[in-house]
């Protein structure tokens, strides 16, 4: 169950994939929060950067900075995290990731959960939408990003 700041961050989180989606993007978008305070958010930018790990979670862990710690935050990312993604976070120890939606893509739940991470899953209505038209409008690009042949 999410609360309050959980759906506000989470929303953060869904306009950037929003907003990557408009710049012709993957729209995956992401927010780092320590408790109430949002650190920094990011987007998928693998197509406007040409950089191929420039996922939601990476632009947004890097635009954060160094962190002393990462005890206590929470990662709130649109969609549910590629293996790359989930192991970036066991790496920092962030604790709890809030997962817009995991319909579309996922797996890597039980691997987070596996290391100690808490993981909510929203199943946000608008979340699905988004990726689900995304998908259907650019297969291929959905398919490079998840490198599928």
């Amino acid at each position: 169950m999410l609360c309050d700041i959980d759906t506000k961050l989470l929303r953060i989180a869904y306009d950037e994939a929003l907003n990557g989606y408009n710049e012709g993007g993957c729209p995956i978008g992401s927010a780092l929060a320590d408790g109430e305070r949002l650190i920094a958010q990011g987007r998928n930018q693998r197509v406007q950067q040409g950089d191929p790990i420039a996922h939601g979670e990476m632009d947004c862990l890097r635009k954060a900075g160094r962190q002393k710690s990462y005890r206590g935050m929470t990662l709130y990312t649109s969609l549910s995290p590629c293996m790359m993604c989930s192991g970036t976070i066991v790496q920092f120890g962030i604790p709890r990731v809030v997962i817009g939606e995991n319909t579309t893509f996922g797996g890597n739940e039980e691997f987070l959960r596996s290391r100690g991470v808490e993981v909510i899953v929203a199943d946000d209505p608008e979340c699905i939408a988004l990726m689900q038209r995304f998908i259907d409008e650019k297969p291929e690009l959905w398919n490079e990003d998840i490198a599928v042949d």
